[in-house]
């Protein structure tokens, strides 16, 4: 009874994380019209790059997360990784200041960074804090608290950084005096500093309430140095299983991402006003929501893992296409759709990925965080594919989408299964 409470007590603490990484990381989809008009930046290739510095972050300090997690431990890794995210927020003022957008790069960064550390501790250990054939189960649990978060926080940004976005835009515009433009530019800036105050605080806070927590310490060598098939193990890419779900894990993220933070991009391609394109992010969010409980009520009951990831695939598949066939508004529908087919992949994925990883669990699960670098190369590329006029707003949506899905489905119908001895 005593594990019990204590599990039930760890899945509150690290839902509360997620809704933390929910709110940071979907602020993206409000700052890249946001900076885009802010620092005058000439295109969408150089507004993506918003959304490259954050998630570049999780490659790069992934493999080093893993290394400070097994000297602090999960739960003092995971507040040291909040208190590296409220280092990012403060560089926004700062930049917001200066008007730099080099400043707002260095700060999503970092803030990137701090959330690397975060998801290296907190996947795997909600993961194997109970049975892994129920993880999606609960990792479906943190999804809502992501995704409840990651609706408000374009909502709450948007009306507080980009209000009355499409006069100020004009304005900016019309403004013939350089020194009038200046002041007007300085003025849409300074409205990020107080948000990202805010933000720093609650991160702050919450690393002290998580330094003090009851959070149990999980011992994966521990756990798994029974596990005969696993001793024969000497390195991390002998589990063929794992490197296909890293880049698994890859695709998904970029596509999530397109679905979330590109969204408005593609609203804004076919014409829209950016009072309505704010807020499109929380409409596919909405969508994964829903995906989330279906999950909740769902998995492993009715449907396994796999079942529900190979599910999910299809539908994205069907969804890109339909998007693709599709103009207007019901463009707009189908995107947002996408993040039904999005919900249950990462909590499908993640748990197949490291599935009999045993003391190779901490390792598995950073270059499994490596992944999420495709947040940051997809929309790159969707961007760079049609403002550099090489394909279509609709031919490049579809070319970073379709072969995401179908991968993903490979990896959902036999690629979590290679290189793992049948039972």
């Amino acid at each position: 009874m005593h594990k019990t409470n204590t599990n039930k007590n760890a899945i509150v603490i690290i839902g509360i994380l997620f809704f933390v990484f929910g709110f940071v990381t979907w602020l993206n989809g409000t700052l890249i019209p946001f900076l885009k008009l802010a620092c005058q930046l000439e295109n969408d290739i150089q507004a993506f790059f918003v959304t490259f510095a954050f998630y570049m972050a999780y490659f790069f300090l992934a493999i080093p997360s893993s290394i400070i997690i097994s000297k602090t431990g999960f739960k003092n890794g995971m507040a040291l990784g909040l208190l590296i995210m409220a280092v990012g927020s403060l560089i926004f003022i700062p930049a917001a200041n200066a008007r730099s957008f080099g400043l707002f790069l260095t700060g999503l960064f970092i803030q990137g960074a701090g959330l690397a550390l975060l998801q290296t501790a907190s996947n795997p250990y909600i993961s194997i804090i109970g049975p892994i054939e129920s993880a999606a189960q609960r990792i479906s649990i943190m999804g809502i608290c992501n995704k409840v978060a990651g609706m408000l926080s374009p909502l709450i940004l948007g009306a507080m950084v980009l209000k009355n976005a499409g006069k100020i835009e004009a304005e900016i515009g019309k403004a013939t005096d350089p020194a009038i433009k200046e002041t007007l530019l300085n003025e849409l800036a300074a409205r990020v500093i107080t948000p990202y105050i805010i933000i720093a605080i609650a991160l702050i806070l919450l690393a002290i309430l998580i330094k003090r927590s009851s959070l149990p310490e999980i011992d994966t060598n521990a756990e798994d140095s029974a596990d005969q098939t696993q001793l024969a193990k000497t390195n991390i890419f002998q589990f063929p299983h794992l490197v296909l779900g890293v880049l698994c894990l890859f695709l998904y993220v970029g596509a999530e991402v397109m679905a979330g933070d590109a969204i408005g991009a593609y609203g804004r391609q076919l014409g829209m006003p950016l009072d309505e394109t704010k807020y499109f992010t929380t409409f596919t969010l909405l969508s994964m929501l829903v995906g989330y409980i279906i999950g909740i009520f769902t998995i492993p009951k009715y449907i396994s893992q796999q079942n529900a990831l190979a599910i999910s695939a299809i539908l994205g598949i069907i969804f890109s296409v339909a998007v693709f066939l599709t103009e207007g508004y019901t463009a707009i529908s189908f995107i947002a759709l996408l993040g039904l087919a999005n919900a249950l992949m990462w909590p499908a994925i993640f748990p197949l990925a490291i599935s009999g990883l045993g003391k190779f669990t901490k390792t598995g699960a950073a270059l499994l965080i490596m992944g999420v670098a495709g947040g940051a190369l997809v929309p790159l590329l969707y961007t760079t594919l049609k403002d550099k006029g090489i394909v279509s707003n609709q031919v490049s949506f579809l070319i970073c989408m379709l072969p995401a899905y179908v991968y993903i489905l490979f990896y959902a119908v036999k690629g979590y299964a290679i290189g793992k001895k049948s039972s």
